[in-house]
């Protein structure tokens, strides 16, 4: 979710309760675009990180240090020479701006009491930290902009401060009902679309759920609609943002499995297929979500050469499969040349030397066909010439059913690596799939002396009955969970027919619930190439009807009698052990 107007009113809401009437103990810079202040509140020091990063700019309470460089920048030195020791007197909001103000009481040079105001503008890769006198002078800010960066506002020393208004948005917090049909009507695009390009603090999330909460598309233009429903558009639009004026907010990440997909500090409604989860403060939602977020990412760039390889491989087996599929069918045609080869010999006795083609019964179908021939060879020879044609075609088909067999188990084993790459967690599960990887001769093994441990190990779950539920992150995994560690009496779930991991269900000698059979199928979607879908066919059986074929890849197995359900690849809430 973009960080947006609610998201910074929960964060004033916050801070005043943290912060206000605070004193400034320390103020460091630990990143060249990043302030962390220690702040002496009644409740103990407190913490205050304010990023401008183009790419991630943030505020937020925590409880971690961060280590500063030994010669503070000017812009720390600035700060301390003016607010060290100063008293946070008021943090506020301007209409729903993504900026804070921080009005700081100090004492100057000669001990007269001064106010200073610290702005903190969380626009993207336009966030900065401006530092300003009491009249609103720019006295430095940690980014400078200049004339030749920007055309609509300077960010420099002795510049006044202003806010730009270059989209013209209205207050939300403070608009009619007329106001709001004629900037909302008056613009030709989707409704969310003009929702939030016409109110300040609003992004795409929040308009669609207000849209949500009125029940109506969010795709349609505004011209396509009633004045009754605008108005109705408008009251669902006012109750939303009462929370906001009455501060009451309810701060929550919302899940997809154990990833993050979207924060709030207002509930979502339109995200029911999402698990919601709540907490008390606002700060630990962007702590977690974006930390949760930045491992991710983290891992799907260290994942990179790895999926190359996989990648790489996959096309050039897809390329021999389509190939050899080409030629298995040109072998269709072998049986036609047995035929005449045995047509010839059966009617060829009549044929006049030099004949090119022979008209014939064809014994196995009733119908007349037209046989070539060559003129210069006898019919015993133009027989034998369509005997030999049969057998090469046989030959080729029988190696050819082999050779594609073993390329389309070569494409199923790569998917399941995908798969696994794309359910990968840290680094060890890497390391895992890279020597598999290295075992089937994708990577050329490096010989070292020293021999990495692995640490992975299984998704680890509870079903809402109390059985332990276990999947694989890889095909190494599946192998060892399905015949190492599972038993004949405990239960094996798999996605039908497309790459996923093996779950187990341990059984302890007891009959399974209707519920625990649904969550671990749920969990065999979710963690398959069907992950996303409403709809995904599961495979289940007692673990000892799964069999491993001999000289089968990692991962492959068969079983000749099993159960099957239709799961919701959704599973949330189905309990994870960390």
């Amino acid at each position: 979710m973009a960080f947006d107007g609610i998201t910074v009113a929960s964060i004033v809401c916050e801070l005043n309760t943290q912060l206000l009437n605070g004193r400034i103990n320390k103020i460091a810079q630990p990143e060249p675009d990043e302030l962390l202040f220690t702040i002496k509140t009644p409740d103990g020091p407190k913490r205050l990180c304010i990023s401008a990063s183009a790419s991630l700019p943030l505020i937020y309470l925590t409880e971690q240090n961060k280590p500063s460089p030994m010669t503070a920048p000017n812009f720390c030195m600035l700060l301390r020479k003016y607010i060290n020791n100063g008293r946070i007197t008021g943090i506020t909001q301007p209409k729903l701006e993504r900026i804070i103000h921080f009005e700081i009481e100090h004492l100057d040079e000669l001990g007269d009491l001064c106010k200073k105001v610290l702005i903190v503008e969380i626009m993207g890769k336009h966030s900065n930290i401006i530092f300003c006198s009491e009249n609103g002078r720019i006295i430095d800010s940690i980014k400078h902009v200049s004339a030749q960066m920007s055309s609509v506002r300077e960010v420099l020393p002795g510049r006044d401060y202003f806010i730009p208004d270059t989209m013209h948005k209205a207050d939300p917090l403070n608009v009619s009902r007329d106001e709001f049909c004629r900037h909302v009507a008056e613009k030709p695009l989707p409704l969310a679309k003009a929702i939030y390009t016409s109110f300040t603090g609003i992004s795409p999330v929040v308009a669609e759920e207000i849209c949500s909460l009125a029940g109506v598309d969010s795709s349609v233009t505004p011209k396509e609609l009633s004045d009754d429903i605008l108005t109705h558009i408008f009251h669902q639009f006012d109750l939303y943002f009462d929370d906001v004026r009455s501060q009451s907010f309810s701060p929550a990440i919302y899940l997809s499995g154990p990833e993050p997909k979207e924060f709030s500090a207002l509930p979502l409604t339109h995200f029911s297929n999402y698990t919601r989860k709540e907490y008390d403060s606002i700060s630990q939602v962007l702590l977690e979500f974006y930390e949760t977020k930045n491992q991710i990412t983290r891992i799907r760039q260290k994942s990179a050469d790895l999926r190359h390889v996989v990648q790489t491989a996959l096309e050039r087996n897809r390329k021999k499969y389509d190939l050899q599929a080409r030629q298995l069918k040109d072998t269709q045609k072998r049986d036609k040349y047995k035929v005449y080869g045995e047509l010839i010999n059966t009617y060829g006795y009549g044929l006049e030397e030099g004949s090119k083609k022979l008209e014939a019964m064809n014994y196995y179908t009733n119908e007349m066909v037209m046989i070539p021939l060559d003129e210069h060879k006898t019919p015993l020879e133009n027989a034998q010439k369509y005997f030999d044609k049969y057998n090469k075609l046989k030959r080729t088909f029988e190696a050819l059913s082999e050779l594609i067999q073993e390329t389309a188990d070569d494409i199923t084993y790569l998917e399941s690596i995908s798969n696994a790459l794309d359910i990968a967690r840290n680094e060890d599960d890497l390391a895992q799939i890279k020597e598999e990887l290295t075992e089937s001769s994708y990577i050329r093994r490096k010989y070292t002396k020293k021999k990495v441990k692995i640490k992975s190990k299984p998704f680890h779950y509870i079903s809402s009955d109390g059985f332990d539920m276990y999947v694989g992150k890889n095909n190494i995994q599946n192998d060892e969970l399905t015949f190492n560690f599972a038993v004949g009496g405990d239960w094996w779930f798999h996605a039908k027919q497309m790459p996923g991991s093996h779950v187990i269900v341990r059984s302890e000698g007891k009959e399974l619930p209707d519920r625990t059979f649904e969550e671990a199928a749920a969990l065999a979607a979710y963690y398959s190439k069907g992950r996303g879908s409403d709809k995904v066919e599961i495979d289940y059986v007692e673990k000892k009807q799964v069999k491993k074929p001999k000289g089968g890849k990692p991962g492959f197995v068969v079983y000749y009698t099993n159960y099957s359900m239709i799961a919701d690849s959704n599973i949330s809430g189905i309990r994870e052990i960390l």
